[in-house]
């Protein structure tokens, strides 16, 4: 029986997504827990999972628009409705094909890049419900009587951050679409042979790390404008909100690290995985919140909410961006399972793989600059959480 496949809110208070790419084509068959789509939100790429075994009968909404939290974003069905009156369906479940609505200019993906000029439809697509090429260009033929390849926003992104672009890239997806699994081995190719290019020289210095996470750069004279990802939008607005409405005060203090650098170099002739000062520092934290357990808390407005187990929230520096995924239950884990933990994190962020879960909960940050020499410096808290340990460089 039809069905309609729902937006779901996975960040609190989000109420709008972009669909970032469909991993299932119209007229395919899926299991319970399998991915069906990528959408991304302000901070973090979310894959959504079938909660039953169906089939895509029609995509509502195509790859790279946006659309609000709640709004249907395709149907479902058996596979005995494939090839039905799909509009019949539709209005029986009191909906229809939605206007598509490109989502805003920040987005990853240039507005000039989404579509031919002039569109031929593919009546095969539309036999099985899917939006022709003038309203879905990620779910049309890889290429066309334009010559154009179609790649999803996420692999297009990928690529740019690589500095690569889509020729050469075979294609798996549907109808020879170019998607992230695809751009990724090309990656891995192009850095084993050694080929990624160097940042152009017109760009300034200040300017090079968000040229990797944005979209194209823009010359105008003799400087350099780079547009903000949705990431650093909303980094931006979080923390200029935390420090007008969070009152912030800072308590310092150094600390003699001679026995901890001891134990660390003995400990990582046998670890199984490098154990970093950083590791020390936020399972030291663990323990202190442990001691003194009215700090872990977070403010809320009926009451201050204090916590069972310790979750740390750890910053990375990502190359798409400043993120802070949480580390659960340290109190309870080996340095190691920390250090384990932290790698994959940075592994995930890299990538633009973490999820909104990873990001939300924790009473506490960690913010490190040491490895850059920086003795000292003042963090502002990350909302709703209730302080952050600012740690600077180890000094003999």
């Amino acid at each position: 029986m039809a069905e309609l496949l729902l937006v779901p809110e996975v960040a609190a208070g989000a109420t709008e997504v972009v669909i970032s790419e469909w991993l299932v084509r119209p007229g395919q068959e899926f299991k319970a827990g399998d991915p069906l789509a990528v959408i991304e939100t302000e901070k973090a790429v979310v894959e959504v999972e079938a909660e039953k075994s169906a089939t895509l009968l029609k995509v509502l909404v195509a790859g790279g628009s946006q659309i609000d939290v709640g709004s249907p974003m395709a149907l479902l069905g058996t596979l005995e409705e494939v090839g039905s009156d799909l509009e019949a369906l539709l209005a029986g479940l009191g909906a229809s094909t939605p206007t598509q609505t490109p989502a805003p200019p920040r987005r990853e993906v240039p507005e000039a890049e989404t579509a031919p000029t002039s569109p031929v439809p593919d009546p095969a697509p539309q036999a099985l419900g899917l939006p022709s090429a003038a309203t879905d260009t990620e779910s049309a033929p890889a290429t066309g009587q334009t010559g154009r390849r179609f790649i999803s926003p996420i692999a297009r992104k990928r690529l740019r951050d690589a500095g690569l672009t889509p020729d050469g890239v075979t294609g798996t997806g549907p109808n020879g679409r170019i998607v992230r699994r695809d751009v990724e081995a090309a990656i891995a190719a192009a850095t084993s042979a050694s080929t990624r290019p160097d940042v152009p020289a017109h760009r300034q210095g200040a300017d090079q790390p968000d040229q990797q996470h944005a979209a194209p750069a823009t010359e105008v004279g003799d400087w350099t404008e780079v547009p903000h990802t949705r990431l650093r939008r909303a980094v931006a607005s979080r923390l200029t909100q935390s420090k007008q409405e969070i009152p912030h005060f800072y308590l310092r203090r150094s600390a003699a690290i001679d026995e901890l650098l001891a134990l660390r170099s003995q400990l990582n002739q046998h670890a199984p995985v490098k154990i970093s000062v950083n590791d020390f520092i936020i399972r030291a934290v663990a323990v202190a919140h442990r001691e003194v357990p009215e700090a872990n808390v977070i403010w809320t407005d009926e009451a201050m909410r204090q916590f069972e187990s310790v979750d740390v929230s750890v910053a990375i520096a990502s190359e798409r961006g400043l993120v802070t995924p949480v580390l659960r239950g340290v109190e309870s884990s080996s340095l190691s399972a920390i250090s384990a933990s932290v790698k994959t994190f940075v592994e995930q962020a890299n990538a633009g793989r973490l999820q909104q879960k990873d990001l939300e909960g924790g009473s506490i940050s960690v913010t490190n600059l040491g490895m850059f020499g920086v003795e000292e410096f003042s963090a502002i808290i990350n909302p709703p959480q209730s302080a952050i340990l600012a740690v600077g460089a180890g000094t003999p």
